[in-house]
């Protein structure tokens, strides 16, 4: 067996041999999930995602642009009353056959048109602008949360919440615009309602009487027959067309790699799932729609007759004037109108509560506050120091006691240092790591091996903090000292530039030094042959993959980061390259922690952590260490 690394940087310790091993956490059960309801609980995830724009740093603007535009509306309907009663002048006028009555109701109706006409363009706009303005707050606020803390690295890989990029730039806009097109609805159907119920009354109270009786019932109806499966269909409708549209993404981000497979006949069986799934439910959609269609045209068209008849009894009589009647059968529809606004409104209410249910789950999950992570002292079963030979065993494991999901906990430190670590991967499916323990000092090479799957690219997870699933504690400098190169670098769509100094917005460094940069890592006439250092390309297609993870080291090189973390960040370079690279930051005292499979590599090293894929694992120093054949 080797000896155990000697140098006085690198600390191991084996778990204690008479501790109890702590039960191994058991997956948790993922929860169906079920399309919402028009209840009380979507009226609070309205509540929830809605209450702090109303409520937070913007209040003051939101509550102003809503009070602008309630007085719009005050006075919108206040201009529509006059123009029904209008109108009813201008029939009673020429049913009389009087001039001067008729030419002075024309000109009273133009007066106010003339008002009208303004107001309600301006009452529109200021609706949308309204509307847009909330959308960048929410959008803002949303964004903020979900690059916060790394959540869209969480969402990503253990999260239930599908296309949060849809959510954030399709549902926020929905929401916004429907948010504020049902509140200024329901406002100006409350100021209709007050505002023509006097004029009918004025008119008929039987006509009021039925229209109180025939709203009730068109609404429960419209309730009770197509609430639950509209809005059923309209969320896993939305839910498919977003799967639709992230296979065709997927499909053109990975166009180079299927096209070398030739898999485009997999590809469209895969699209077309994804969109008969889609066709098939909206195909259910549009049925139900029909027969709300059916429902909603009768329930208003009847409005129509229902006045006339029992009006007619007073117009025929003579006891009531024909304007009366037309009065009347105005202010009947309008009031109509505000009491049904349930039933007009029903096939866009139910788009509208799915799409909260969606943005809510999102913000539960992206919005809410990170919890501290567990003192490594607080955890059961830590490991005791012990001047034992470099090596972790895995330890017997009950099954049968199931303990609470712990975290690995993180803190902050000079050096980086990995505490009695075991790492599972997330939901706890698999042990990878148990009990590791290294400390690393400033300049020390380390290169972490195994077999695939051993959990290696896991374990540098667990450093950056991405990786929570397991117990222990892993110490670190802040994220900015430290850098983290992966084997397929991400190269932005903007200037060559932007892609030296990412992720950093700003340098101060030159364009002679940048410039250096690229000759350090022999990329010295990318910037020539791509047209300067402000030239904006496709890199991923342009450069090849070993340019791009030559382009990834001039990053290092710009930040000088403490510590850098390489996941076979060479593996698509020639041995010149990779040596050239490597001694360059070994050279600079950098701290290295490495994943490599080539035996070239572990010359830049100076220890070797060795995963044998079972949980267990081995510190070597690196003069004695030799890969297998």
């Amino acid at each position: 067996m080797p000896q155990p690394a000697s140098a006085a940087s690198i600390a191991t310790a084996l778990p204690d041999p008479t501790a109890v091993p702590s039960a191994t956490p058991q997956p948790a059960k993922k929860k169906r999930r079920r399309p919402p309801t028009l209840s009380w609980s979507a009226w609070k995830q309205f509540m929830s995602v809605a209450r702090p724009y109303w409520t937070g740093d913007k209040k003051r603007t939101a509550w102003g642009l809503l009070a602008l535009l309630i007085g719009l509306m005050v006075l919108e309907t206040q201009l529509a009353v006059m123009l029904v009663d209008k109108s009813g002048e201008l029939t009673s006028a020429l049913a009389a056959k009087q001039a001067d009555r008729f030419w002075g109701a024309v000109r009273g109706t133009l007066l106010v048109l003339a008002f009208a006409v303004p107001v309600y363009a301006f009452y529109y706009f200021m609706r949308d602008a309204f509307s847009n303005h909330w959308r960048r707050w929410l959008t803002h606020r949303f964004l903020d949360g979900y690059l916060g803390e790394r959540k869209y690295y969480e969402i990503g890989t253990g999260s239930e919440i599908d296309n949060p990029d849809q959510r954030i730039s399709e549902d926020i806009n929905t929401f916004t615009g429907r948010s504020t097109h049902f509140l200024l609805i329901f406002l100006g159907s409350l100021m209709q309602l007050v505002a023509f119920s006097a004029v009918l009354w004025s008119i008929s109270h039987t006509l009021v009487a039925f229209l109180a009786v025939y709203a009730l019932l068109g609404t429960f109806g419209a309730l009770y027959f197509f609430g639950a499966p509209l809005i059923r269909l309209n969320f896993w409708q939305i839910r498919r067309e977003a799967d639709f549209r992230f296979g065709l993404m997927r499909l053109r981000e990975n166009a180079e790699s299927i096209a070398f497979y030739r898999g485009e006949p997999q590809e469209r069986a895969q699209l077309n799932r994804r969109f008969e799934a889609a066709f098939n439910n909206f195909g259910r959609l549009i049925k139900k729609q029909r027969a709300l269609n059916l429902y909603q045209r009768a329930f208003s068209q009847l409005t129509l007759v229902l006045p006339a008849i029992i009006l007619a009894n007073g117009v025929l009589s003579g006891e009531m004037e024909v304007g009366r009647a037309i009065q009347a059968a105005g202010a009947f529809a309008a009031v109509l109108a505000a009491v049904s606004l349930i039933v007009d409104n029903f096939e866009s209410l139910s788009r509208f509560v799915a799409g909260i249910d969606r943005l809510h789950a999102l913000s539960k999950v992206a919005l809410k506050t990170p919890e501290a992570p567990t003192p490594w002292a607080e955890q059961a079963g830590p490991p005791k120091p012990s001047a034992v030979p470099a090596t972790g065993k895995a330890l017997p494991v009950d099954a049968g006691d199931a303990a609470p999901s712990p975290q690995i906990a993180a803190r902050e430190g000079d050096t980086l240092a990995i505490e009695g670590l075991t790492l599972h991967t997330p939901q706890f499916g698999r042990l990878l790591v148990q009990d590791l323990c290294v400390s690393l000092q400033p300049g020390d090479a380390l290169l972490i091996t195994g077999p695939s799957g051993c959990g290696k690219s896991s374990l540098l997870r667990a450093m950056a903090g991405l990786w929570r699933s397991g117990t222990g504690a892993v110490q670190s400098p802040p994220l900015t000292d430290m850098f983290f190169l992966p084997q397929r670098p991400y190269m932005q769509q903007d200037t060559l530039r932007s892609q030296i100094i990412y992720p950093s917005r700003e340098s101060e460094l030159s364009d002679e030094q940048l410039l250096q940069l690229l000759e350090a890592v022999r990329l010295e006439s990318l910037a020539e042959r791509v047209g300067g250092l402000d030239a904006s390309h496709d890199w991923e297609k342009l450069l090849s993959t070993g340019e791009q993870q030559r382009l990834a080291f001039a990053r290092v090189l710009a930040r000088q980061p403490r510590i850098v973390i390489l996941d076979e960040a060479t593996s698509a370079l020639d041995s010149a390259n990779e040596a050239a690279l490597y001694e360059r930051l070994r050279a600079s005292g950098t701290t290295l922690v490495s994943i490599a499979h080539r035996p070239a590599v572990l010359q830049h090293h100076s220890h070797v952590l060795e995963l044998k894929g079972d949980g267990t694992w081995q510190l070597h120093a690196a003069s004695d260490f030799q890969f297998a054949a």
